[in-house]
């Protein structure tokens, strides 16, 4: 038996669970968890990045006896350090307003293989005021690490979600970090050494959390599609190479890097952040409504209009999208109806771009537990869906962990047949 710490740093919540591998299985416990969100500085909004690093320190107080340590978080933000490695200023939140109106250069694409999306980091750092002053650049998983261990080092998985990567090659691309002389740090990979906290090793694991949550989709066979579901909805296919046509850049499909070498081929989908914002706005709880809005009548809008990135109060915006007024369930059964819509667009754009065949969708991530959201997402698809482990994000960065300490062997498909022998999943059927 072996048990490890998870660190998992999410858009709106993070927390600290301890992880056991056996023979026959992976089960996880959470032992800490904390809030996260924007914190409004002047007219930036932040993270509060600094509280982040005492909640994980709590949390691997509470994990007890431990054989090592792997932190993954949301993807593109980063901190800046000064020649003394002390922080520059709290990172700025990707869901700030500075990058409104960047437009990407022709044929980026073709280099970095990435969807468009403004708060990727190359964006973020057109729109940098600190970069003269900042000797290196670490996104937020490598900071906490660097924090803990005084090692720094820019995780694969997450760097390829910066635009700086070339997708073909794997390195940072000469082409287009020449505007950033010496502060990209040296590329780790999932299972690489990372430094050591408190005499307990630190490895890298995947530390974008969705290449972790890929690592423990339950698949059997490779003729699956995930959606990994939570504050976004990332929906897509594992392959073997990029896809960089013009036709993929078109239908603004990503290709970032998951564990051993694979691609994660994928659309971002706005995702459960329309109804975080709507129950935040109401001040109430999705419970009740999930049962009202499985009765409703809902009006289908696009989740990734831009209008609805910011927060504030989405459920006027949805109204204004729709052009009508609405109860709170049919607003929550248009959320939910809007989400199987794109959900089902993304999964079969995916398979006509890529040529890979789908016969399952997984749902893992929180969403899994939105049992109307997957069935609607199986009738929109007409494909079953299997749903779980909700815990994905924090099992992949255990098996990770767990397989370069040497307590599990194997590939993909081996982790993933012991998080189907030990994890509760729930199938649903088109009608």
């Amino acid at each position: 038996m072996t048990a490890v710490a998870a660190v998992d740093l999410g858009a709106s919540s993070g927390r600290v669970v301890r992880g056991v591998v056996t023979d026959g299985g992976v089960h996880v416990e959470e032992v800490h968890r904390f809030a996260n969100g924007p914190v409004h500085v002047g007219d930036r909004l932040h993270w509060d990045v600094r509280r982040l690093h005492r909640e994980v320190l709590t949390g691997l107080g509470l994990a007890g006896e431990i054989a090592g340590i792997g932190i993954d978080s949301w993807a593109v933000d980063y901190g800046l350090l000064d020649a003394s490695g002390e922080l520059l200023a709290d990172p700025v939140h990707y869901r700030d307003s500075r990058t409104d109106g960047i437009k990407p250069a022709d044929g980026l694409y073709e280099v970095n293989g990435l969807q468009f999306q403004p708060f990727n980091t190359m964006f973020q750092l057109m729109a940098e005021p600190l970069l003269p002053q900042a000797s290196q650049l670490l996104l937020i998983p490598d900071l906490i690490s660097y924090w803990l261990t005084g090692e720094r080092g820019a995780e694969y998985t997450n760097a390829t979600t910066t635009g700086l990567i070339d997708v073909r090659t794997g390195q940072w691309s000469p082409e287009l970090t020449r505007d950033l002389p010496g502060i990209l740090p040296a590329l780790r990979h999932p299972g690489d050494p990372a430094g050591v906290f408190g005499g307990v090793p630190v490895t890298a694991v995947g530390s974008h959390d969705t290449a972790s949550a890929v690592v423990a989709v339950p698949a059997s066979s490779e003729h699956f599609a995930y959606i990994s579901c939570g504050t976004w909805s990332l929906v897509g296919v594992e392959l073997d190479s990029p896809v960089v046509t013009e036709e993929s850049r078109a239908a603004n499909f990503t290709n970032e890097g998951g564990v051993d070498g694979t691609i994660r081929y994928l659309r971002n989908v706005m995702g459960l952040w329309l109804l975080q914002e709507c129950l935040r706005t109401w001040n109430a709880d999705l419970g009740p409504l999930l049962r009202e809005a499985a009765t409703a009548t809902g009006s289908v809008f696009d989740p990734n209009d831009p209008v609805f990135l910011p927060p504030g109060d989405m459920p006027a915006r949805i109204e204004r999208w729709c052009g009508k007024s609405m109860s709170r369930p049919e607003i929550v059964r248009s959320v939910l109806d809007s989400l199987a819509f794109a959900h089902r667009d993304a999964i079969a754009d995916a398979q006509r771009l890529s040529g890979k065949e789908v016969d399952v969708v997984h749902v893992v991530g929180g969403g899994s537990h939105n049992e109307l959201l997957c069935q609607l997402t199986a009738d929109a698809c007409g494909l079953p869906v299997v749903a779980g482990p909700a815990e994905a994000t924090a099992l992949g960065n255990v098996l990770v962990q767990a397989r370069a300490a040497g307590a599990v062997h194997g590939t993909l498909a081996d982790l993933r047949k012991l998080v189907r022998q030990s994890q509760p999943l729930r199938r649903y059927s088109p009608r």
